[in-house]
């Protein structure tokens, strides 16, 4: 009898710990399928990539891979779910890219698109669609450059590198792909579209239409006028490009946190920063946050009257103008750019955005942003330790010490990378699944200045 207690008492014990660690986990679930659902859809709709190679690679990662998800290419969507739980399903939209839905979006309705226009050219990369100048330049060890090329693509399984490009005085003198992958393939850049949105504001000042340093969105927009706070009609874009704002925010995607939740939960990512109570003055603190880019966006939006001129905005001042043609942001269920995380382009197209800042704002002689704006988001913001300027990272305080200082950058997820080397003029796009330790990104970066005299 004793023995059957102890069984019973041990069978008890364990269920118990079962439905606590269940109902522990069970809002994380609704994460975890968000996320993959929505990987999955854009990867499929966009990229043109197939099922099995993203759950192989880009969501065989911990969590994210116990979903198990399905793909409806008629219906343009795909859903996903976690031991049969909390289905989310992400549907594709022309021009707008792929969003997590809920029980209020409408399949058939109707709605705006950004005006694109795709400029005919037959000049050789950057400025063309024309065939890559064939080049060689007597300063380039293209033996050290090559293998240093061929080394980030070695261990597959832990570097996990996917494209390179290196752009030299305009010339790609390097350039390789992962089997699956072309220079035509649009790559999620992650937290490099943060750099891409805090362009709109250069291209904004440059055009005289607000200055960021003196720009009060919460005064300007009468934003959270019953929070209490006049700290935070202090805050100026200059402070959220700089994420200096003192606005609270926990940027942590190994749990269910603040970005989580506006990522796979939200319907408009634009409204929760600004609801966020201060956790200091303006300037006071750096604190990096997906939240604060995309409440930039919403801002970006109330600069215009219509919504069609805010879709139209990124497109025609920037990413058409300089040929990033297979460029898209994606937006959220309220039609906000997903500026934080959810920009798409092909490696080419990602080196153009780089050859951009290098080249100062000016492209092929038509100005898109002061060559000011450059020197803007590469000054190092208080607090950072010299790794940040404004929605762009930096070498200032010799993170890679391998390489120039000079050395700026726009940085995503998993080891999305736009280097600019000024001194160097030099241009440097790596994608893939890995970051540093996996991927020795110093010695990587070191390899290539080092093969140019």
């Amino acid at each position: 009898m004793k023995k059957k207690k102890l069984i019973k008492r041990a069978i008890l014990t364990i269920l118990l710990l079962f439905i606590g660690i269940a109902t522990y986990n069970y809002p994380k679930l609704n994460i975890i399928s968000g996320y993959a659902a929505k990987n999955m859809a854009s990867s499929v709709f966009m990229a043109a990539r197939s099922q099995q190679s993203i759950e192989e690679n880009d969501n065989n990662v911990p969590l994210i891979k116990l979903a198990k998800t399905s793909v409806y290419p008629e219906q343009h969507k795909a859903s996903a779910t976690v031991f049969g739980l909390m289905k989310r399903q992400a549907n594709y939209r022309e021009g707008l890219g792929c969003v997590l839905v809920n029980d209020d979006y409408v399949a058939d309705a109707t709605y705006l698109t950004p005006q694109r226009f795709h400029l005919a050219s037959d000049l050789p990369f950057p400025y063309g669609s024309g065939p890559a100048k064939d080049s060689v330049f007597a300063n380039i060890d293209y033996n050290l450059l090559h293998k240093t090329i061929d080394k980030a693509f070695s261990q597959p399984d832990v570097q996990k590198t996917r494209t390179v490009l290196i752009a030299y005085k305009d010339h790609i003198i390097a350039e390789n792909y992962l089997e699956g992958f072309t220079k035509d393939t649009p790559i999620l850049g992650w937290s490099m579209t943060k750099s891409v949105l805090a362009t709109c504001y250069g291209i904004l000042e440059y055009q005289k239409r607000l200055n960021v340093k003196t720009y009060k969105p919460f005064v300007i927009h009468k934003l959270d006028e019953d929070s209490g706070s006049d700290s935070k009609k202090e805050i100026t874009l200059n402070h959220l490009l700089r994420m200096q704002s003192g606005l609270e925010w926990d940027e942590d995607y190994s749990r269910i946190s603040d970005v989580t939740r506006m990522l796979f939960l939200d319907e408009d990512m634009t409204i929760g920063q600004g609801k966020k109570p201060m956790i200091g003055a303006p300037g006071e603190i750096w604190n990096y946050s997906s939240g604060t880019s995309n409440f930039l966006s919403g801002i970006l939006r109330k600069e215009f009257k219509t919504y069609q001129e805010y879709l139209d905005f990124p497109y025609g001042e920037l990413i058409d103008k300089i040929g990033m043609n297979s460029m898209l942001i994606e937006a959220d269920m309220s039609g906000n750019y997903v500026g934080s995380s959810y920009g798409w382009a092909s490696t080419r197209d990602w080196a153009k955005f780089g050859l951009l800042y290098l080249h100062k704002g000016d492209w092929n002689g038509n100005r898109i942003f002061a060559p000011e704006w450059v020197d803007y988001v590469s000054k190092p913001t208080a607090l950072s330790d010299g790794t940040y300027g404004a929605h762009f990272w930096l070498n200032a305080e010799g993170k890679y010490p391998g390489v120039p200082k000079d050395l700026f950058s726009a940085n995503g997820y998993q080891g999305q990378y736009v280097f600019i080397i000024p001194s160097k003029d030099l241009v440097i796009v790596r994608t893939g699944l890995a970051e540093p330790p996996d991927f020795d990104l110093n010695a990587f970066l070191k390899g290539i200045v080092d093969a140019i005299d």
